[in-house]
């Protein structure tokens, strides 16, 4: 392992100070390696963020796709200044996000929670973006969290009500998934599911 990603503790200070190349998360310190993305896996990303993208052409909603820096509990402190990197334990990279508050963005990405995050399932990250990121983005406030398994073709989406996720809805198959965060929007998954 390279000396740099050694420490036991990191900050976004490391982050910035990582080489490119490295794709790496860090919750509330703890670092999580992250392997390179499938060819599947950027496909369906890959359309969904069109689809997204093209709903969103001219509106006040902007979305990205990975890599894209999201420091989930990044605020400002009281006098309205970015805080210390090395503040910041918490750093992720969701395959999607959509962000409807300009505020949050800046030229390194989004400080504080999107509006929708969008990860697709690998196979090394299935527990983790089912359990560790469902946890991590319910307690950020991410309002709506959308779980994309490329292999059983299907889309487990939640919504936040009352600071907790309800019951997942599931789409399969050829169906459009309405985007709860947005009016009118919807996904479909005959196109995204192409393989």
């Amino acid at each position: 392992m390279d000396a740099a990603l050694e420490k036991k503790r990191y900050t976004y200070a490391d982050v910035l100070n990582w080489d490119e190349s490295v794709r790496a998360e860090i919750i509330d310190g703890e670092l999580y390696m992250m392997a390179e993305p499938s060819r599947i896996h950027q496909a369906v990303s890959g359309e969904i963020f069109r689809q997204l993208a093209n709903y969103l052409l001219g509106k006040k909603c902007k979305v990205y796709a990975a890599p894209f820096g999201v420091r989930l509990f990044e605020k400002p402190d009281e006098k309205g200044k970015p805080v210390s990197p090395d503040k910041v334990t918490t750093v992720v990279e969701p395959d999607i996000s959509v962000i409807c508050d300009p505020d949050k963005l800046d030229d390194k990405g989004c400080r504080g929670a999107p509006d929708l995050v969008i990860e697709i399932l690998s196979p090394s990250t299935k527990r983790y973006d089912r359990r560790t990121k469902f946890r991590l983005y319910e307690r950020a406030g991410v309002r709506e969290y959308w779980v994309v398994d490329s292999e059983t073709r299907t889309v487990s989406v939640v919504e936040l009500e009352g600071g907790r996720y309800q019951m997942p809805d599931l789409y399969t198959g050829t169906v459009s998934v309405p985007v709860g965060i947005l009016d009118n929007c919807n996904v479909d998954l005959k196109t995204v599911f192409q393989l």
